[in-house]
């Protein structure tokens, strides 16, 4: 008892790292022992499962119990998260003319290409399509913009309901946000679990074949998160940045990094938001509006696969071609969580732009998946600790104009 109450005594994170630190050895020392794994399954899909319901209820009740007058501030944060992901897309431009990397495409089995969108015309309408779902599909296949759409209709329906209508929404989303915590308080043992299956299939030869690029995304990342989004935030507010950036890098990325599901930490951000004073009205929707559209870190990925596919080809691509490729990987990187597979299905349109065939591709994709044990754990770290910076950011804005002191 007296172990198990100093267990819990310790930090959510720090339990992580020591479920992680777990996970690895026994995936180096007995990494034929596969049920160790099961854990780690059964919490990626219980977070899996839970996100939709918790991304549904917690928009449609705010809006339903919203008072109004933060349409100055939403504007403010939207434009935040398109800012950034375009940021994020131009710096991975440079990053890789500066670093130019290329990867060895033979030997690797082949991929299925029919779900790899063809054309921006097709991302456009697959969207559309995506966004006018029917409601129940869109819950049953975790098709986070059909959601949003229609908890905006269904929540501003509401706001004509029965007060006790509108409390019993309030409840449910409190009920299915507690849900989400019950889970998320299992990360350690789920974290053992998905440490151990990494280490045990992959070893460190995912270092040594693909460690380039591994390093090249990693350093993109890093760069957007720690100066990038800071000095977004700097020219915002007129303000050191680096406490807030940091706060949510500790309390919102580690998390988002070891969930890998920007919608499953949702309920995170939400606490960090209310330890942070925001306005209730405002975070209640900006944070699950960004993990749907802020997507620095699927801008980031999209790029940087597209340019290595070229580099490895041998093709000569102009600056003016790669910004233009930012441009439509930051307007595609918006569209991810409607598309299987995340931003790696959207690589073979910025393929495209290079006149890439889709087989070659689609084995980028296919490295992709390799790596994304990496790659997806920071891409999901960089937009969920953005969701909130952001919304942090456009909040303190109004504080300050009004001579409010911020909490920096």
């Amino acid at each position: 008892m007296g172990i198990l109450k100093k267990w819990n005594s310790l930090s959510l994170i720090v339990r992580i790292l020591i479920g992680l630190v777990i996970g690895a050895a026994l995936g180096f020392i007995v990494p034929g022992q596969a049920w160790i794994g099961v854990p780690g399954e059964l919490f990626v899909g219980a977070l899996k499962a839970i996100a939709p319901i918790l991304v549904f209820v917690l928009v449609a009740s705010s809006l339903a119990n919203s008072k109004g007058g933060n349409m100055r501030k939403f504007r403010t944060v939207i434009a935040l998260y398109l800012i950034s992901t375009l940021c994020a897309a131009i710096v991975s431009v440079f990053s890789s003319f500066a670093f130019p990397v290329t990867v060895p495409l033979t030997g690797l089995d082949a991929v299925d290409t029919s779900a790899a969108p063809q054309g921006m015309a097709e991302v456009v309408h697959n969207l559309l399509m995506s966004i006018i779902s029917n409601p129940v599909h869109a819950l049953a296949n975790a098709n986070y913009i059909g959601i949003l759409f229609w908890a905006v209709v269904f929540g501003v329906a509401l706001k004509a309901a029965a007060p006790a209508t509108k409390q019993m929404m309030e409840n449910l989303a409190d009920a299915v946000s507690n849900v989400v915590r019950w889970v998320i308080a299992c990360a350690p043992l789920g974290i053992l679990g998905l440490m151990f299956t990494a280490i045990a299939t992959s070893g460190v030869e995912i270092f040594k074949t693909y460690g380039q690029l591994i390093l090249l995304l990693v350093g993109t990342m890093l760069f957007v998160s720690l100066v990038i989004n800071p000095l977004i935030v700097a020219l915002t507010l007129r303000h050191n940045p680096f406490p807030l950036v940091f706060r949510c890098l500790r309390q919102s990325g580690v998390t988002a990094f070891f969930t890998r599901s920007s919608a499953a930490n949702i309920p995170v951000n939400m606490e960090l938001c209310k330890e942070l004073g925001l306005d209730e009205d405002l975070y209640s929707v900006s944070i699950p509006l960004g993990s749907t559209i802020n997507m620095d870190g699927a801008a980031v990925t999209i790029t940087i696969f597209s340019l290595v596919a070229a580099f490895t080809t041998g093709l000569h691509v102009t600056m003016p071609m790669a910004i233009f490729l930012s441009i439509v990987a930051t307007f595609s990187a918006c569209g991810t969580s409607g598309v299987a597979g995340g931003s790696l299905m959207l690589v073979p349109l910025g393929c495209s732009l290079f006149g890439i065939s889709n087989d070659i591709a689609m084995q980028l994709v296919g490295v992709g998946f390799i790596i994304s044990v990496i790659q997806d754990s920071l891409e999901t770290a960089l937009n969920s600790s953005g969701d909130v910076l952001f919304t942090a950011t456009a909040e303190f804005r109004d504080w300050r104009k009004s001579g409010r002191k911020l909490p920096l």
